[in-house]
């Protein structure tokens, strides 16, 4: 069977009237020296490589490069570097978004014409499009950094993006965008009632964030293989983190408290999710059947209902936008205003300062930097209250 086009490289051939070195590339003859010599097999490799590098095809300087083409390249690249267990990461899906507004207003544009004021006007898109001020930063980054890789790998003159740094992020208080409201502990009375209209999976995930101050991907990742039960305090440590592509280990403590909640799912096998939408919905549906007041034998029988092809199955594995609907239908049943899982975070970041301080709430977080904690721990104003009571 033949190999794909895509996969050949042009051969090193013998020119049989001059006795050099030749390899075509796009039509075009490169003459290397004398054929079979060391430095013609140098010069044939450099080539090939930097055509490869280039999406096989020559770079000359005639050659115009659209700001589309380098997007796409760029693209390309992240599919397959954000990428974990054959699934996209989030930063992937955030970059394409990203990406998305400058095709729209530059993406027939020459690329090396992209520079401040057309990332600026870009940004302006964004503030009309009432993004975030903090969200707009972020994805100014983002395109920096596509504008960074075309030029580590010669799509574009290295001062397209030293120009593009030139322009400095968005200030609080000083432009139009808007601005965020900053996330706030959420209240135990209002998980306490989102908790009677959870299913018992989603409840335990709940109650099990809460005491550990986990972030939601380190709850729904977890399985029995990466929970050390040997001692006292057990000690879970995810396969994967948000921090680990900065070399870092994270290690969460659970204590009798959250072992009394995940003991239950731990026999399960070891490689398994120990909460699974699946066995969720499966909890769903007895405890509608338990409030079934329709006898069995009449009506619909149990199951026979369902669609044929639902566009969509419970899986084996919680992700992010399964486990914050889930919560948030709860919170519309109980009547309270919704919350992400997010915000359970906070409040165990918060409480835990407020009794052992900021150190204390730094290691169980598990943040490199004590100022990043300060975001997840609320400052103790009762405390500061008092003291200012009797000193102020």
């Amino acid at each position: 069977m033949p190999r794909p086009h895509y996969s050949r490289i042009p051969s090193y051939r013998r020119h049989k009237s001059t006795g050099r070195a030749v390899v075509t590339l796009d039509g075009k003859d490169f003459y290397l020296g004398l054929w079979n010599s060391k430095a013609s097999k140098v010069d044939y490799d450099r080539l090939i490589a930097e055509w490869i590098a280039n999406g096989r095809r020559l770079r000359t300087a005639e050659t115009e490069t659209t700001v589309a083409e380098v997007l796409n390249a760029y693209r390309k690249f992240a599919e397959g570097y954000y990428r974990r267990d054959g699934k996209h990461t989030s930063e992937y899906s955030l970059i394409v978004d990203a990406l998305k507004v400058v095709r729209e207003l530059y993406g027939r544009k020459n690329a090396d014409e992209f520079g401040p004021l057309a990332l600026k006007v870009v940004r302006q898109r964004m503030i009309e499009s009432g993004r975030g001020r903090s969200s707009i930063n972020k994805m100014v980054g983002r395109i920096r950094r596509c504008f960074r890789w075309a030029a580590e790998n010669e799509l574009i003159r290295p001062e397209i993006y030293h120009g593009l740094m030139a322009v400095s992020g968005l200030k609080q208080g000083r432009s139009e965008a808007r601005e965020t409201a900053p996330i706030q502990p959420i209240a135990d009375d209002d998980v306490q009632a989102t908790l009677h209209h959870l299913s018992q999976t989603v409840c335990d995930m709940v109650r099990l964030q809460r005491l550990t101050g986990s972030r939601p991907q380190d709850i729904y990742n977890l399985r029995p293989c990466d929970v050390d039960t040997s001692a006292d305090v057990w000690i879970y440590r995810p396969q994967h983190h948000k921090t680990e592509h900065h070399g870092r280990v994270r290690t969460i403590a659970i204590g009798p408290k959250g072992q009394e909640i995940l003991r239950p799912y731990l026999l399960r096998a070891k490689e398994d999710y120990c909460f699974s939408p699946a066995e969720a919905e499966k909890q769903r549906r007895e405890a509608a059947g338990l409030k079934r007041k329709t006898p069995q034998h009449q009506g619909n029988r149990p199951g026979s209902n369902k669609k044929r092809r639902p566009k969509t199955t419970p899986g084996e594995q919680y992700d992010a936008n399964r486990y914050r609907r889930a919560i948030h239908r709860a919170c519309d049943k109980a009547g309270v205003d919704r919350w992400s899982p997010n915000r359970l975070r906070h409040s165990a970041g918060t409480e835990i300062r407020k009794q052992f301080g900021l150190e204390a709430a730094q290691v169980i977080l598990g943040h490199a930097k004590a100022d990043v904690t300060q975001i997840y721990a609320e400052r103790d104003l009762e405390k500061a209250a008092a003291i200012m009571k009797e000193i102020g």
